[in-house]
């Protein structure tokens, strides 16, 4: 091996460094918090992000273009850097504010969700496409009914006051299968097996989480995100056919492919575990019990299974159903024992 395929080798296995470490939560070794969100309620004295109590202090430092509590408006964009308090709440070291925004990419995700919306009414099915580019048949799309009612009654309660509720759409997906589905345009599905096999408590955690996809944007998010993964992959293609061994080359292929998938997939669940939190927040503000959440997860478990952790961390892009009712278990020790709102 030459040295220059030496140092071309160590780029390669930068990138899966790098894969792997810009999947690891943003806590700082002081225990700092990062919270990513939006203003979903407000309180006389503190925010609710990302399913958290957040408060300031004199010693907050503001940067954004809102700079007081009392002016904040239920869905403006917040970011908080923070520490947590022995009672749970997070106060704030840094905090930056913004009004919500039209942000890149937003009509696109509204088209393509749109297209695909009207695509699936048409035909009277929801489908997924195979790594083939196939149609595989998920099941009758049902768009009323008592069924529907059902999901639309949770899913009013649910959201939060800045949502406009018009903009929400409910169908049911004639699947026994427990699953749900939310687009980026407000469009939220769901599959037959979890109405005749959940209560409303237990609905109400899972359509809480398909809502937070929404409000959340997280199709959009995720979109960019996958722009710059494969910016990064194009670069990293370009450095391993510069290498002369042909072994050496599909050493280095293999080492980029599981550290951008490893990169992609962590964000990813970061995504779906914000969803997790901020849908049991709202759960709690709608007045259900959410007391039963990690027990819902736990029934996911009981009847699919779950996955190792090596395999999540590279292909998946969910955390575990035991880490999510880990998790869970977690967030209502922090914010929903007695007295806490």
């Amino acid at each position: 091996m030459t040295d220059g395929d030496r140092g071309l080798l160590i780029v390669v296995a930068g990138i899966l460094l790098v894969g792997i470490v810009a999947g690891i939560p943003e806590v700082s070794a002081d225990a700092t918090l990062v919270l990513d969100g939006y203003a979903e309620w407000t309180r006389p004295d503190a925010l609710i992000v990302d399913g958290q109590r957040v408060i300031v202090d004199r010693d907050t430092k503001w940067m954004g273009t809102i700079s007081a509590l009392d002016v904040v408006r239920p869905g403006d964009a917040v970011r908080v850097r923070g520490v947590r308090r022995p009672d749970a709440v997070v106060l704030a070291r840094g905090i930056d504010i913004r009004p919500n925004g039209h942000a890149l990419l937003d009509d696109y995700v509204q088209k393509g969700t749109d297209d695909l919306e009207r695509l699936w009414l048409r035909r009277g099915e929801a489908s997924r496409t195979d790594g083939d580019g196939d149609a595989i048949p998920l099941g009758r799309v049902v768009t009323g009914g008592p069924a529907v009612d059902r999901v639309k009654r949770i899913a009013t309660r649910l959201a939060p006051p800045y949502v406009d509720q018009s903009r929400l759409r409910v169908y049911v997906i004639d699947n026994r299968d427990w699953n749900a589905i939310a687009m980026g345009n407000g469009s939220i599905w769901v599959f037959r097996g979890m109405l005749d096999d959940m209560s409303d408590n237990s609905l109400a955690i899972v359509v809480g989480h398909e809502l937070v996809h929404y409000t959340h944007e997280h199709a959009r998010r995720q979109l960019q995100k996958n722009l710059w993964i494969q910016a990064g992959n194009v670069a990293a293609l370009v450095a391993i056919a510069a290498i002369d061994s042909s072994g050496w080359q599909a050493l280095a292929r293999l080492g980029g492919v599981l550290g951008f998938s490893a990169w992609s997939n962590q964000y990813s669940r970061a995504l779906e575990d914000q969803a997790d939190r901020v849908g049991l927040r709202y759960a709690h503000e709608a007045g259900f019990d959410v007391s039963d959440a990690p027990a819902v997860w736990q029934r996911f478990l009981d009847k699919y299974g779950d996955r190792d952790q090596v395999t999540t961390f590279f292909f998946s892009d969910h955390s575990t159903a035991a880490t999510r009712r880990t998790n869970l278990e977690q967030e209502l020790r922090l914010n929903y024992t007695r007295g806490q709102d």
